[in-house]
């Protein structure tokens, strides 16, 4: 015969081993799901793959952007002066043949305007890029207009403003300097409106000016390549986004 008592304890051990079961059955079943959905994730997760940089396309800013250059001839450009000034290999390629100054300057004047830009220095001779310009007629001669300097040496403060009958406006701050890159192709990014002008250098802010007297507002822009025969400059993709209201 058997007690009450064992009887209670021969049930409370068959319910206990009864738990055990269906827990190391749901722990069967989870990590069994967790297996079966793991090679999904990874799937639905790849390990990203590292892309090369596009070549920056100011045209995809948004419909306002044009090309200023159309990479095969110069078009919609006049040569101040007599420098040399051709396209080579979808590029603008300016060489000082004189010891004067020389410019390849727009047909068409621009007031408030982003402009962007590639330029690559192959010769040891200053640049720039002249803002608001005109010229006295028949002459390589800036009556009006300011510049954003290109030089390829460093501390030569490429980036900066210069002009308007009163030398430098403005450079950059020494340790932004070396954005330059001296023997590869440098982007650029000038925005002007008004008497203010910014300029991104590889994109570097390099200088954010205000001219509290400006002494011209409207002009071609202008290439330079400086007085001393000594100018090599590349200059491609150069785009415009007209902000001016006439």
């Amino acid at each position: 015969m058997v007690s009450f008592g064992a009887e209670k304890l021969r049930h409370w051990r068959g319910m206990k081993m009864f738990r055990w079961t269906r827990i190391a059955c749901m722990l069967t079943v989870i990590g069994t799901l967790a297996a079966a959905q793991q090679p999904a994730a990874q799937k639905q997760q790849p390990a990203a793959k590292k892309q090369p940089r596009p070549a920056p396309d100011p045209k995809l800013f948004g419909p306002q952007w044009v090309a200023l250059f159309n990479g095969k001839d110069l078009t919609g450009w006049v040569n101040i002066g007599e420098e040399k000034w051709v396209v080579e290999n979808g590029a603008i390629y300016g060489e000082g043949v004189s010891t004067k100054y020389g410019y390849l300057a727009t047909d068409k004047d621009y007031r408030d305007f982003d402009l962007s830009l590639q330029f690559k220095c192959e010769g040891p001779g200053n640049s720039g890029v002249y803002i608001h310009t005109r010229f006295k007629p028949g002459t390589v001669d800036v009556s009006e207009g300011y510049q954003v300097e290109i030089d390829r040496n460093l501390n030569r403060h490429t980036g900066g403003l210069y002009g308007d009958g009163r030398a430098w406006w403005v450079w950059p701050a020494a340790e932004n300097e070396t954005a330059l890159r001296p023997y590869d192709w440098n982007e650029m990014l000038i925005h002007v409106v008004a008497n203010r002008t910014w300029v991104r250098l590889n994109g570097v802010l390099m200088v954010d000016y205000t001219n509290p007297i400006p002494q011209s507002t409207d002009g071609v822009i202008a290439l330079q390549l400086h007085a001393g025969g000594e100018g090599k400059m590349r200059f491609k993709d150069l785009y415009i986004r007209d902000l001016s209201i006439r």
